[in-house]
């Protein structure tokens, strides 16, 4: 039986599937305002980090070493991209992160409610 790779959001009772191998996850930091964008792929049971970029720096936001500026933003690999799962806090007061998808954003609220809590992205799959 063939598996499709698929982006499960978890949070509370809400639990969403979502079939995309590719995503790039999107947020304002609350303090500096500075934008971050995370592309990930889905990997079998991992989610890789494959490139972030960040369009300014800050208080505990600086660019990782290697990180190269291109178009406003600092680009970078991390040394180790691999994450079972990535954990969102998310709060009424500061704006949802974004989750792109084949070039659509989309806030996370779209999917599951801010009051759920936070939220986990984990890679999944499940037979076709």
């Amino acid at each position: 039986m063939a598996v499709l790779a698929a982006l499960c959001l978890a949070a509370g009772a809400f639990h969403v599937r979502l079939p995309v191998t590719h995503f790039t996850l999107r947020w304002r930091h609350s303090i500096e305002k500075i934008e971050w964008d995370e592309d990930y792929e889905v990997a079998g049971d991992w989610l890789l980090l494959s490139q972030a970029r960040i369009r300014g720096s800050g208080a505990g936001m600086e660019p990782p070493p290697g990180a190269t500026l291109f178009d406003g933003a600092w680009h970078y690999r991390l040394a180790d991209p691999w994450r079972r799962e990535v954990v969102l806090a998310r709060s009424d007061f500061v704006p949802d992160y974004e989750l792109c998808i084949g070039g659509r954003c989309q806030r996370l609220w779209h999917w599951i409610p801010v009051a759920a809590g936070p939220t986990t992205l984990t890679a999944c799959t499940a037979p076709r």
